[in-house]
């Protein structure tokens, strides 16, 4: 006798993996990593802070945290063949499609590929956190025909990251800013892109190909790409009244507005964004110009006020990023790139206690009696 299963469309409400990772725990507004909340980190520690509590289960002694940043120093430098395959990208070539194939290339460098020991996958997570700052900022720049940055000894991961990007050494509020964008972005449980880093590592497949699938899910406009598009529209407008009119038409048209809402936190603001918001305010004010900060929190209270719908993280993280000089199309490989951390995690995770994912369908097509003549 066949058992009735339970059909979700998207999966909703399933539990996919047992986890020790991450959980979202929307009631109390925290995002718990290994039993910390990450907000509350997000005001008290730096972003290798949360790569060491990930990959390791703990937050770092000061000793721990030198020695992560000398290991990860020490691989910053992409093999040459890896800028080779950049350059001979075409130029029509999303900075996202760059990031996915220098990931899979990254994999052809690794003389272990095949030890899907946690050390060794542990080993992969650094390789890849110290590289991919390089491949996401020299991709771009070789598709811009600009200069390729190497990184400087005398600055921070975050300051080298976003000195490759920009060509500027960051000044000490850029930097912090910076950093933190890529602390909340670290981990978030299972979006679409972790489960599919998990569901491919579960075939027992590397790192490297459970990442480059995870570059692909986060580059479809339904995950990845949000703070892209809030950017695109807050140039759309000079002011706040006129973002406000641009708003409003689109919720008159059905249009779907970037930056609003979320699937796990449905009518409830995201905390990550609340935290970006502070740090928009305080650009602005270094800056001298609060333009983009009243923009912004004009189309949060209309948005509020018309859908009861809250801003996610995309939302203030995409004029943060304006503010700190990075381009908008490198918003979304920024993204993935400070989501290594938590990726690797997972599928560290996905290999220490395997099962493959193989769900069932609920069929709707034809079922024949028999063969038609």
């Amino acid at each position: 006798m066949q058992v009735e299963q339970t059909y979700h469309p998207g999966l909703d409400g399933v539990i996919a993996a047992e986890t020790d990772l991450s959980f979202l725990d929307t009631e109390q507004g925290q995002i718990i990593i290994h039993g910390y909340d990450l907000i509350q980190l997000s005001k008290t520690n730096g972003y290798l802070d949360i790569v060491h509590l990930l990959l390791k289960g703990e937050l770092p002694s000061e000793q721990e945290r030198l020695a992560l940043t000398e290991r990860l120093s020490g691989s910053y430098d992409l093999p040459e063949a890896v800028l080779d395959v950049l350059k001979r990208l075409p130029a029509s070539t999303h900075p996202m499609d760059a990031l996915r194939t220098g990931v899979s290339v990254l994999g052809g460098f690794d003389t272990r590929l095949d030890d899907r020991s946690e050390e060794a996958n542990r080993e992969r997570a650094y390789e890849l956190l110290a590289k991919l700052p390089a491949v996401v900022a020299n991709s771009y720049r070789i598709l811009e025909k600009k200069q390729v940055l190497t990184p400087k000894d005398s600055l921070s991961y975050s300051a080298n990251f976003l000195y490759m990007i920009t060509g500027n050494v960051p000044s000490e509020l850029e930097e912090r800013v910076f950093d933190q964008s890529l602390l909340l972005y670290s981990e978030h449980e299972m979006p679409n892109s972790t489960f599919a880093a998990r569901v491919i590592a579960s075939t027992l497949s590397d790192m490297y190909g459970a990442l480059t699938g995870a570059v692909a899910s986060l580059k479809g406009h339904l995950h990845g790409g949000a703070n892209e598009a809030v950017m695109y529209m807050l140039l759309d407008a000079n002011s706040p009244e006129e973002f406000e009119t641009l708003l409003s038409n689109k919720l008159k048209k059905k249009e779907k507005i970037m930056g609003f809402g979320h699937r796990v936190y449905m009518k409830k603001i995201d905390p990550r964004a609340l935290i970006m918001k502070e740090a928009l305010a305080e650009l602005s004010q270094a800056a001298g110009d609060d333009r983009l900060l009243k923009m912004c929190e004009a189309g949060e209270a209309l948005m509020a006020k018309e859908k009861g719908l809250y801003p996610n993280l995309d939302y203030y993280a995409a004029p943060v990023y304006w503010m700190l000089g990075i381009p908008i199309s490198l918003y979304t490989p920024i993204f993935f790139s400070s989501r290594t951390a938590g990726l690797s995690a997972h599928v560290i995770e996905q290999h220490r206690n395997n099962k493959l994912f193989r769900p069932r369908v609920k069929y709707t097509g034809p079922r024949y009696t028999s063969v038609q003549k």
